[in-house]
């Protein structure tokens, strides 16, 4: 069953068509028995699971951790793979070993944590977010260094251990080591994108979304504070019913629609595939014009859906609300939490003069709790974006491949500036019912996406090795 051909053939002449073996298998299977979940108390992490994983890892691939360079932090892990010369660093690869908690293990098919492999899927919370990926570059990594190959330039393998609690141990502290040591690199990759199959309304295509940022993130927290008393002699509003209209208020007027040139690119690049009345609405412009010319009314058509209502304006979610202690009480206090995924050209303060404006309450106190981020910078496509579209038709033949925004929070947010450019990508294919796994019940990947992964970072590898030149400022 295995597929991993040597790296020594020309691999990028076909396309990765059966899974993993067991052997491979089975060792994703035993990170995801690790339980790596993320925790925001530094008190409460996981140190025995984070420590099983790290040996797991170190026995699985011996050329790595004889020949690389490894720095720690915390339980993150830094990995430098010298370059044959001096020069520009070619890579930085990111991903992350912690895992989010899972809701109700009872309605898994098999126990999240169980790491079971079957004849199709490898099981378990991680499968997809995002220990495959740490997995799959070490596969690659150790495949290359078995074959004698070395990169003509540096590489880095960053994986953290805190990306879903934002990153602060891990990543925030590895790109602040790299930024001490001067790195730039051609390319930085990341979690965030993957190829979509019957997602895309209208497309019959796979589409292979190689994201070139992200948005940012901020929790804002309405709070209402009153006097209390009886139930039966209440006054025209109580805490909670002014926390409720302040609430409404923020949900009905959502922050303006807008095309930001990333997303005018994607759909330019996906224009050819789109059902012909959006293809004509796309077809007189290139991505410059479109966002000038047709802007506002391709953002009012990507706005009818969720899913690309949050390409196309900054989200606003109210997620947690809270007041009140008997029925027969007037609350004293009464709070709620409203989530913005912010879109690039709006910012943490337009947030919130955009919440102080449509509120038109002073009784309402607006602020910020929790981790805050701005939106990202973005790159253009270039050469290196240019390469990862390659690799991936290579692995997967057939896809359309497009820019895009990660509407979430990765690690590589704090990696800004590093690469000249960043994408968020990897090539597996996934429908909506797999997207809805990550994060959710049943997480797993197939064997067969698990081979694309490897694949695909065994094609970059050798790229990046054999590449004259690697790009990007000194260092």
């Amino acid at each position: 069953m295995a597929v991993m051909r040597p790296i020594t053939e020309n691999p990028a002449l076909s396309p990765v068509t059966e899974g993993v073996d067991d052997e491979v298998a089975q060792r994703l299977a035993l990170a995801l028995r690790c339980v790596t979940v993320s925790t925001e108390d530094p008190a409460h992490t996981a140190d025995a699971e984070f420590a099983r994983l790290a040996a797991h890892l170190e026995t699985s691939f011996p050329r790595v951790h004889a020949e690389l360079a490894l720095t720690t932090f915390g339980h993150s892990r830094l990995y430098r793979w010298q370059g044959a010369e001096a020069g520009p660093v070619s890579a930085i690869l990111l991903a992350h070993q912690d895992v989010v908690p899972v809701d109700d293990a009872q309605r898994w098919t098999h126990p999240p944590f169980d790491g079971v492999v079957d004849d199709e899927f490898i099981w378990g919370r991680g499968a997809i977010d995002d220990k495959s990926r740490v997995l799959a570059v070490l596969e690659a990594v150790e495949s290359a260094l078995a074959a004698g190959t070395r990169p003509r330039h540096t590489m880095f393998l960053a994986f953290g251990h805190d990306e879903e609690v934002f990153g602060d141990g891990g990543a925030v502290r590895m790109a602040r080591y790299l930024r001490d040591q001067d790195v730039r690199a051609q390319l930085l990759l990341d979690e965030g994108g993957v190829i979509t199959e019957g997602v895309a309304d209208g497309v019959d295509r796979p589409v292979a979304s190689i994201m070139l940022g992200e948005k940012g993130y901020a929790t804002v927290r309405l709070s209402v504070t009153e006097t209390g008393g009886h139930s039966s002699m209440p006054g025209k509003q109580t805490a909670v019913g002014r926390l409720a209209r302040a609430v409404a208020r923020v949900q009905d007027h959502p922050m303006p629609l807008r095309l930001t040139p990333v997303i005018a690119d994607m759909l330019a690049r996906m224009r050819e595939v789109l059902p012909e009345p959006r293809r004509r609405l796309l077809e007189l412009t290139d991505a410059r014009g479109l966002a000038r010319l047709a802007g506002p009314l391709v953002a009012r058509v990507m706005a009818t859906g969720p899913t690309t209502e949050a390409l196309v304006r900054t989200t606003t979610a109210p997620t947690v609300i809270s007041g009140g202690v008997k029925a027969n009480v007037l609350p004293q206090s009464a709070e709620a939490l409203v989530n913005f995924r912010i879109l690039p050209g709006d910012s943490v303060a337009a947030v919130l003069a955009h919440c102080t404006r449509v509120i038109r309450d002073i009784g309402v106190a607006i602020d910020l709790v929790g981790p805050v981020s701005e939106p990202s910078r973005f790159t253009a496509p270039g050469p290196a974006f240019d390469m990862v579209a390659e690799l991936a038709s290579s692995v997967v033949p057939g896809i359309v491949t497009t820019t895009g925004i990660v509407p979430g929070a990765t690690d590589s947010r704090h990696y800004d500036g590093l690469a000249a450019t960043r994408c968020n990508f990897a090539p597996i294919v996934l429908t909506a019912a797999d997207l809805e796994r990550i994060h959710g019940t049943d997480e797993r990947i197939s064997r067969l996406n698990y081979a694309r992964l490897i694949e695909f970072n065994r094609r970059l590898i050798e790229r990046l090795a054999a590449a004259p030149e690697a790009g990007g400022a000194p260092r």
